[in-house]
């Protein structure tokens, strides 16, 4: 199926449904920064008296994907402003760059679904404070160093899966209790710089995956 079609809806709760300006200005100005070789934005006209009308931006609560769109470019500062904003669906696209540390102001993002792209730099500690986020998949990127102890504060968090980076460090304690204190039940680290392995007996976690023990001859 072509990107085009397989693509739906980019933002969920991004706009209410009387929607500000503001928003709508935010929303084009990273059209304007992104390459859109499948044409999937081209509705995006702000000369449009109401952006809820663009495709792929929504104002009612449906499910959002713009996956796999071919979409190339940087993730703007400014979606951090994007006070409505719940899912933000980019995946498997070539966005470059570092996350912006803003996205820590979406106090009511459920999933951030980065992953199958080329980010670089590092995650956010900001990230820490969204104690909505219940899907951080942020895997199959360029991200570097560690995984920090302030994603420990995602109590909601189901899934964590940062395999295929450059990650190095342990996983922090506070990461780890999520599985017993916390909703955590996917904890997936491989194929990074990790040093040692983790091990849970507990019958709530579903799966903790880190790369085997790494020995010092």
């Amino acid at each position: 199926m072509a990107a085009q079609t397989g693509a739906a809806l980019l933002l969920v709760g991004l706009l209410p449904y009387n929607l500000l300006v503001p928003e709508g200005d935010i929303v084009y100005s990273q059209r304007q920064v992104w390459k859109d070789p499948n044409n999937v934005l081209t509705s995006w006209d702000p000369t449009l008296v109401n952006p809820c009308t663009w495709f792929h931006v929504t104002c009612n609560l449906t499910t959002p994907d713009l996956g796999n769109a071919g979409i190339s470019g940087t993730l703007i500062p400014q979606l951090g402003q994007l006070k409505n904003l719940q899912y933000l669906e980019l995946y498997a696209n070539n966005m470059s760059g570092s996350i912006p540390t803003t996205l820590g102001n979406l106090t009511l993002l459920i999933s951030l679904d980065l992953y199958n792209n080329h980010l670089t730099g590092v995650i956010p500690s900001s990230l820490g404070a969204v104690g909505t986020q219940r899907f951080l998949r942020l895997h199959g990127n360029k991200l570097a160093g560690g995984i920090l102890a302030s994603l420990g504060r995602l109590m909601k968090l189901v899934e964590l899966e940062l395999q295929e980076n450059t990650l190095t460090g342990t996983v922090p304690l506070e990461v780890l209790s999520l599985v017993l204190v916390g909703d955590l039940t996917e904890l997936n680290v491989v194929q990074n710089n990790l040093a040692g392995t983790v091990k849970s007996s507990t019958q709530r976690v579903a799966t903790v995956i880190q790369d085997t023990l790494k020995t010092t001859l």
